[in-house]
């Protein structure tokens, strides 16, 4: 395993990363949760993403649960939340001073930490004021409760706005941003978002980088009874199997055979050939997931030049320039 600042930050992140959307707390008990975890960690996995709004907050207290259980050195691992979704009330959600410092609270509380070490602000709050936000973030930096704070799914303008409140300010500014990103949705992380690796130094912590199951191949002779996509409220992921998408996947199949690995650890290697990516969140219901994403390490360096144009062949996707 090995370790990339975020952005122009000081900490570092493993390549690979776990993540607890959807399984923790959801599809999966503690139990296997603990399993999944353990394999992470024991390949070198420092860095677990969480967010309040996971499994209605179940995620945050399996995951709290687990660390404590296994005797992690809390300052062996990253930990991370992110703060939007946190109820049904009024104010139990957005970006409102409130919400923020009631939410980091809570989520703290189901963690059983003192500390995050990252907190995100889960989408933009057109409702809330950028400056509220802002101030709201740095209380919480201020007080210890979070290193660093950053943002997922804002727009470049939103984050260059957000930036310049905080300087203007003297405030703590976010540094980082949680994106989708993967071989079939790129043109915000390598295009919009380009001026702020530049200018700002920003690191990211991408997540789907197996575009929910499609660059696995699993969804190519339908969709599985057991899959994320046959899950309740998430129809949506349906609506991005689509017969172009399927034929593409197809035709990565003999690439991935050439280099000796899945589909799952092409599409992962392709994601961290990307020096904009600080790291690669996986996801995992079983701790054999774990152990084959792991193995997408060995093929980072397979993926020379002539792979890569080989590639983006066959996906005819990538941002045009300027």
């Amino acid at each position: 395993m090995q370790y990339r600042r975020l952005g122009k930050a000081g900490i570092k992140v493993s390549e690979l990363s776990l993540g607890a959307w959807v399984t923790f707390g959801a599809q999966v008990g503690e139990d296997r949760a603990r399993e999944c975890m353990a394999a992470a960690y024991d390949a070198g996995v420092n860095f677990f993403d969480n967010a309040e709004g996971y499994a209605a907050g179940q995620a945050e207290i399996v995951v709290g649960n687990v660390i404590k259980q296994l005797g992690w050195r809390r300052e062996s691992i990253v930990v991370s939340t992110k703060i939007f979704w946190g109820g049904q009330g009024p104010n139990d959600t957005g970006l409102s001073h409130k919400h923020i410092i009631e939410g980091v609270n809570n989520a703290l509380r189901r963690f059983q930490m003192d500390y995050v070490d990252l907190v995100f602000c889960h989408r933009p709050d057109p409702n809330t004021p950028i400056e509220e936000t802002v101030r709201a973030m740095d209380i919480v930096i201020k007080q210890g409760k979070a290193f660093y704070w950053g943002t997922s799914e804002w727009s470049a303008a939103e984050i260059m706005r957000a930036d310049a409140v905080a300087r203007q300010y003297g405030l703590t500014p976010p540094t980082m941003e949680q994106p989708q990103y993967n071989m079939v949705v790129r043109e915000r992380f390598e295009k919009e978002y380009a001026p702020l690796y530049k200018e700002l130094g920003y690191g990211t912590t991408i997540f789907s980088p197996l575009a929910s199951g499609l660059l696995t191949g699993k969804y190519n002779d339908g969709i599985p009874a057991d899959s994320r996509a046959a899950l309740t409220g998430y129809e949506w992921l349906k609506r991005g199997i689509t017969p172009e998408r399927i034929e593409q996947v197809k035709q990565l199949e003999p690439v991935a055979s050439e280099l000796d690995c899945t589909l799952a650890q092409l599409a992962l290697a392709w994601c961290l050939k990307n020096p904009n990516v600080s790291t690669v969140i996986t996801g995992a219901s079983r701790p054999e997931q774990v152990t084959e994403n792991m193995k997408a390490l060995d093929v980072v360096p397979k993926l020379v030049p002539e792979i890569m144009e080989r590639i983006e062949g066959i996906v005819g996707n990538k941002p045009s320039a300027g």
